[in-house]
């Protein structure tokens, strides 16, 4: 059953789930505040404190990598997130950081089949970034435990 404002599963339940997330600095302000939605939103979940992992990197670009690397470890983790904030600028370089974040945290995924929340906002403006910060971050906690959940049941 669906929740009908926000299309959402009605009973997540992240009991028992291990979540890692990589926060980039970059934008520091914005994406403190993607992590603490985020965070609260897994712990209303009943993700246990014990079974979130937060590591910060510098940037988008960095956040795959650390991904991957989780992925990868020893740690178990049944879903990942991904928090950061491209604001668009004069130059090509937005196009590049936001292209190339979103392809890597996607391979990640699927390369070592795990579900990754992408909350990396790409955004025209720090003002549609502040719009999106709070909502995005609890979404990307819904959508981690949600895939979680799946994967667990098909795979």
């Amino acid at each position: 059953m669906l929740d009908a404002d926000q299309g959402q599963p009605l009973g997540l339940d992240g009991k028992g789930l291990t979540i890692g997330i990589v926060r980039a600095r970059f934008n520091d302000a914005i994406t403190s505040t993607l992590e603490k939605a985020c965070l609260d939103e897994l712990r209303a979940l009943g993700v246990a404190e014990e079974d979130i992992r937060l590591v910060t990197v510098p940037g988008a670009l960095e956040v795959p990598l650390a991904l991957k690397a989780m992925a990868a470890g020893d740690d178990h983790f049944d879903a990942l997130v991904a928090l950061g904030c491209i604001i668009r600028g004069e130059t090509y370089h937005f196009e590049l950081v936001s292209n190339e974040s979103g392809a890597g945290v996607t391979r990640v995924g699927l390369d070592h089949q795990i579900p990754i929340a992408n909350a990396i906002l790409t955004v025209e403006n720090e003002d549609q970034a502040w719009v999106r910060a709070e909502p995005k971050g609890r979404d990307a906690a819904r959508v981690a435990v949600e895939m979680a959940n799946l994967l667990d049941e098909l795979l």
